[in-house]
C-alpha cells in the first residue's frame, strides 16, 4: 500500500485521539457517485406539483449544486419543465413519460403482443363501461353507485380506477403501434 500524501497524514497531535468513526461518511454513501443521476431521476418522477431546487435536493439526498447541474440537463432531455424562475422550480414533464413508455413498448415488445395487450384492455374497457352503463369513469360517481349497487365504496373505486388504468393503456398501446405518431425518436430532443 501507498503512502497517503503528505497532507492526508495525520499529525502528532491528531494521531493522540482515537479518530471518531461516527463522524466518517457511511461506506454506502461514498459508492453512490454512480447513482447521484438516478437519485435525482427518482426525485423528478416523484414530483406531482412544482417544486424548488433545493427541495429536489432534499429528496434526492444531494446538494442544490448538484440539482440545479441535474434539473437543468433533465430540462434539456425534456424529462422537467422550469415553471418560474424566482425561486426557480420545476415540474415533471408528463408527456416526456408518455413518450419513454411508449419507447419501452416498442422495443419490448412485437406488433402481435401489442395488439394482443390492446385487445385485452379494450375488452375491459367494454366490460367497465358494461358494469357503469356510463361511457367513462368520470362520469361515475362513487358513493351513488355503492348505494344504488349495495356495493362498498371502497370497491366501486378499485373499479373506477381499474378503468382508468385500461383506458391508460389503451392510449399507450395504441401510440406504440402507430409508426407514423409523433413518439417517433427523431423528434425528440438530443441531449
Amino acid at each position: 500500500m501507498d503512502e497517503p500524501r503528505t497532507e492526508l497524514k495525520a499529525d502528532v497531535s491528531e494521531r493522540t485521539d482515537a479518530p471518531d468513526f461516527d463522524l466518517l461518511t457511511p461506506p454506502e454513501e461514498l459508492v453512490r457517485g454512480d447513482r447521484t443521476r438516478d437519485d435525482f431521476f427518482d426525485a423528478v418522477l416523484g414530483l406531482d406539483t412544482p417544486t424548488t431546487v433545493r427541495d429536489v435536493a432534499d429528496r434526492a439526498g444531494h446538494g442544490v449544486d448538484a440539482a440545479r447541474e441535474y434539473l437543468e440537463w433533465f430540462e434539456r432531455m425534456g424529462i422537467v419543465t422550469r415553471v418560474t424562475e424566482s425561486p426557480v422550480a420545476y415540474e415533471r414533464n408528463q408527456e416526456y413519460l408518455q413518450w419513454r413508455r411508449v419507447q419501452q413498448l416498442r422495443t419490448q415488445y412485437t406488433a402481435d403482443e401489442l395488439l394482443a395487450f390492446l385487445s385485452t384492455e379494450t375488452e375491459r374497457d367494454a366490460d367497465y363501461t358494461e358494469l357503469f352503463g356510463v361511457d367513462a369513469p368520470s362520469e361515475v360517481s362513487i358513493t351513488a353507485h355503492a348505494s344504488e349497487t349495495d356495493r362498498t365504496i371502497a370497491g366501486v373505486w378499485e373499479d373506477i380506477s381499474m378503468w382508468k388504468t385500461a383506458r391508460r393503456r389503451i392510449s399507450l398501446l395504441e401510440r406504440a403501434l402507430k409508426p407514423d405518431s409523433s413518439d417517433s425518436a427523431a423528434e425528440q430532443p438530443t441531449v
